[in-house]
């Protein structure tokens, strides 16, 4: 484990939000040339909700983070941290992490985006703990959240067929390392390879184009390139807890498709029983997709206080990262 610092941040609650418009594979095979069972089989993909005209990034964050600010059994004056991990910011600026500081009534410390991509709740949840650890901030609200339908190309099958919209949210709380036990979050590991961009990226920028741009992808250079990478973080992350990962009681991994999940599971011979799943109803939501995994399996009473829980993320940069906390 890494030296210990004074404090340890200790999960409080989580949220969740997602649109109501639910769109489906048949329905998509109406848009484009696909199927049902072409997606399914590729991705393990059924459904994914979409934001509706006038729904946004921070609508989205606003209720994830209200309902993990209750079942933290908290409010915003409680708060001192927000960090919120978005691909899709409502604005150019100002970050959509005080838009939503705005809206909950968080009137102290700091609120800022972190843009990682489909890693961004990771890095997100990084970086809160390590300002939690060193006792520069209390409580920290973690929110991921996007509107990536925004950034698709509805003619490409490649890629529409994918990625839904949606938030998640966690409440974390720095208490003194010396009474927290084995609880709270115990490592994270996070990498970056800018020489991979042309892998996963999207066209478009106000210092580029000016245009929002869609999301292009070269797909199997993608696959081969997160098993690898998401199973080494992994095994950094376990590392740096010193915690063998047998010792893990679940694995909620970014919901990219069901192949890389798999291929991941596989190459750290994790057991299968054990792995968070919503890739079926949520599709890829990006940066939302772990938190929305995590409050899914927290709520169904899969996650209880004292399991190990390991999480994973790959996304534009190319970006990938680990983490590891006992709830």
């Amino acid at each position: 484990m890494t030296a210990a610092l004074p404090f340890r941040p200790l999960y409080r609650g989580c949220g969740a939000a997602l649109p109501d418009r639910i769109l489906t594979n048949a329905e998509l095979s109406t848009r484009v040339e696909t199927s049902d069972e072409w997606i399914r089989s590729r991705t393990g993909i059924q459904e994914r909700r979409l934001a509706g005209p006038e729904e946004t990034t921070a609508d989205l964050a606003e209720r994830a983070a209200q309902k993990a600010l209750s079942d933290a059994g908290m409010s915003a004056d409680d708060i001192d941290l927000l960090v919120l991990a978005t691909a899709t910011p409502d604005l150019t600026f100002p970050s959509t992490a005080t838009i939503v500081q705005g809206r909950l009534g968080m009137t102290k410390g700091a609120a800022f985006d972190v843009h990682a991509v489909c890693t961004g709740f990771v890095y997100a949840l990084a970086t809160a703990s390590n300002f939690l650890s060193c006792g520069q901030h209390r409580r920290a609200l973690v929110i991921g959240a996007e509107t990536f339908s925004r950034l698709l190309d509805w003619t490409d099958r490649t890629t529409c067929v994918l990625f839904g919209d949606g938030a998640g949210a966690m409440v974390l709380e720095a208490v003194p390392t010396e009474t927290a036990g084995d609880r709270g979050v115990l490592s994270t590991y996070l990498c970056s390879d800018g020489r991979l961009t042309d892998l996963l990226y999207v066209d478009g920028g106000p210092s580029r184009t000016g245009t929002v741009g869609h999301l292009r992808m070269q797909g199997n250079k993608v696959f081969k390139a997160a098993v690898i990478r998401i199973a080494d973080a992994m095994a950094k992350a376990a590392e740096r807890a010193d915690i063998p990962l047998t010792e893990i009681d679940w694995f909620v991994p970014h919901q990219a498709n069901e192949r890389i999940i798999g291929g991941v599971v596989d190459r750290l011979n994790l057991d299968r029983n054990r792995v968070v799943s919503t890739i079926a109803r949520h599709g890829n939501t990006s940066a939302a997709s772990i938190p929305l995994a995590f409050e899914t399996a927290r709520r169904d009473g899969r996650l209880k206080d004292g399991d190990l829980v390991a999480i994973e993320g790959m996304g534009g940069g190319l970006t990938w990262g680990a983490g590891l906390m006992r709830l």
